[in-house]
């Protein structure tokens, strides 16, 4: 699944996505194009449950 995240300006932002998704699910793998605001994830979880995690660490996504 890919999301456009709009708050997504560094590293650090992405830290905190890859943390927060790897607590659904910890074989998750994130690819991130902070220049972009791309977030690629490939991950067992839903995307309803992803774009929730992403709105409720302050990261909503497009």
């Amino acid at each position: 699944m890919e999301f456009h995240v709009e708050n997504m300006t560094c590293g650090a932002c992405v830290r905190r996505i890859a943390k927060a998704i790897q607590t659904l699910d910890e074989d998750a793998e994130i690819i991130a194009d902070t220049p972009n605001r791309h977030l690629k994830v490939s991950t067992i979880v839903t995307e309803e449950d992803v774009r929730g995690m992403l709105v409720e660490i302050g990261y909503p996504a497009r």
